[in-house]
């Protein structure tokens, strides 16, 4: 039997284990020993243990345990949670203020941990509640939670960045400056839906009612801007433009960030003995998860390359009409549509080293442009049923009397935003350009 076959059997292989519900490293490990045996007789994989050294030992991966942890503090301290109510009560007068403030919110707690769960989870339990309370329909409240929550895996520090700078050999330092403007682009277009939602149906986002934005002065919400918002802020800035304007290594400045996390949670009197020990062991949990795909997808790409499978992946790329546009519209769609099953970390190990060596031998495609493509993309699978994680958090925390149904079709709109901006950026490159080749990057 070719080897290409041996390949494709193998693709088909994984996804039939994924769908049996088998952990994801161990379908990854699975079908690559399975079919690098059946190739092979199992002497490929002498060089198995020089690859995962080679991968673990990269310096740069160091960032993504330090940046989890700076994530992960600042959530167990509740200063998200702080955050919002301040900024909501700062915008209350405005239709759809508190909805914008979850945006805001969103947007911070993006570049302050870029975990997903922990945000979906954080900004449900603080605002669903209240947006509820306060007479938001609970589909607009319920997609505006979820997105915002998503904003981290396209503004940095962000894991998904992270991953795709080593699977791709890119600087992480130019995927950062390159994704800061989509990212706040991506949030700009959020409001402006809200803002036009408020516009034409102020019942589905009112604003606060007068006695409470009376009950807080403006003089006590200046202070608490100050006091509640800035360190946090002023944390995430310090740590993006060490990064971002050469000054720090992503993994020296991911470290400053890991002990400032742990300053403003002291300075704003939430640091305790068990909090953390809690932010310890959540860091430990996500970085052996991230860590252990790693190590099993190169099992996978192993036995794959071993099996001529990138000559299988080049024969069917051969047949997308289109030329490299084509071949890049196909890829963007093959993403999304995986999104709808797979998590993203999947994709970024799996699918993405398939399209690499096609795409980098394209002189017109900057490899930079394409990551952030992939994590623009990458961000709607969190929104897609039945398997998009935002919406599986939100409805393992959300009070009773919220549907599915409801959490479901408010995730649509931001899905298509989501699109719209990949299509911007597609459309014109320099959305993410601009600001890597300004700097130097």
């Amino acid at each position: 039997m070719p080897l290409e076959y041996i390949a494709l059997m193998m693709i088909i292989g994984f996804f039939v284990l994924v769908l049996t519900g088998m952990p994801v490293a161990f379908a990854i490990a699975a079908v690559g020993f399975i079919f690098g045996f059946i190739g092979f007789d199992g002497w490929l994989f002498e060089l198995l243990p020089s690859r995962i050294f080679g991968s673990v030992t990269n310096y740069t991966l160091l960032a993504i345990p330090l940046f989890v942890f700076m994530g992960v503090m600042l959530d167990k301290t509740r200063v998200a949670e702080r955050m919002l109510d301040v900024i909501g009560h700062a915008s209350g007068a405005l239709p759809g203020g508190m909805a914008l403030a979850v945006i805001l919110v969103g947007v911070l707690m993006g570049a302050a941990t870029g975990i997903v769960g922990a945000a979906i989870v954080t900004l449900t339990l603080m605002a669903l509640p209240t947006l509820i309370r306060r007479g938001y329909k609970p589909t607009v409240a319920c997609g505006t939670i979820c997105a915002s929550g998503t904003l981290g895996q396209i503004i940095p520090p962000s894991l998904v960045l992270l991953v795709l700078a080593d699977t791709m050999n890119l600087s992480v330092g130019s995927l950062f400056a390159a994704a800061l403007v989509p990212g706040l682009a991506l949030a700009t277009l959020y409001v402006l839906y809200l803002l036009v939602l408020a516009w034409y149906n102020s019942a589905d986002v009112p604003a606060l009612d007068a006695a409470e934005r009376a009950s807080i002065s403006k003089t006590q919400i200046m202070k608490d801007l100050v006091t509640s918002v800035l360190p946090p802020l002023a944390l995430v800035l310090a740590v993006l433009g060490a990064i971002i304007g050469g000054v720090a290594a992503p993994t020296e400045a991911a470290s400053v960030g890991a002990v400032g996390a742990v300053v403003v949670a002291a300075l704003m009197r939430r640091l305790s003995m068990p909090v953390l020990n809690d932010a310890l062991l959540t860091t430990v949990r996500i970085t052996a998860m991230v860590f252990f795909v790693l190590i099993a997808s190169q099992v996978f790409a192993l036995a794959f390359r071993g099996l001529d499978g990138e000559l299988l992946v080049e024969g069917m790329l051969n047949w997308v009409p289109g030329g490299p546009y084509g071949t890049l519209l196909f890829m963007m769609l093959l993403i999304f549509l995986l999104g709808f099953f797979l998590e993203w970390i999947q994709i970024t190990y799996i699918v993405v080293p398939l399209f690499l060596p096609f795409l980098a031998g394209v002189p017109e495609f900057s490899m930079v442009w394409i990551a952030i493509l992939i994590a623009m993309n990458l961000q709607t699978s969190f929104l897609t049923p039945p398997f998009g994680w935002s919406l599986i958090f939100m409805k393992g925390v959300a009070p009773k009397g919220i549907k599915t149904s409801d959490i479901y079709r408010g995730a649509i709109p931001f899905v298509i935003i989501q699109l719209v901006a990949l299509a911007l950026i597609i459309a014109f490159p320099a959305i993410a350009l601009w600001l890597p080749e300004a700097i130097g990057w």
